[in-house]
């Protein structure tokens, strides 16, 4: 049996490196009158679905993707949702 899941997944910069977009961004607002800002950081949404036998394989498998494809390890943090959206029996 398959299960397919939607992965969330949100990829940031670390806290320890600078986010320059974020420094833009943050300095527009403030440009605007939103002094009330006081950190903005800049990061990617991303979601996919996957198909696996149990979360846990899923989560194993979108571990090895963000860490591999959608991130940079060395300067990057992800983290994800998973949610069930069908199972497959493979029954017709």
């Amino acid at each position: 049996m398959q299960i397919k899941y939607l992965a969330k997944i949100f990829v940031t910069l670390r806290t320890s490196v600078l986010d320059p977009a974020g420094v833009a961004v943050q300095s527009g607002l403030k440009q605007t009158g939103y002094d009330n800002v006081e950190q903005v950081r800049i990061g990617k949404y991303i979601e996919l679905t996957i198909t696996a036998p149990d979360e846990m394989k899923a989560r194993r498998d979108l571990n090895q993707i963000c860490d591999q494809m959608l991130s940079n390890p060395v300067i990057e943090n992800y983290r994800f949702d998973l949610i069930e959206v069908e199972s497959q029996t493979g029954v017709f």
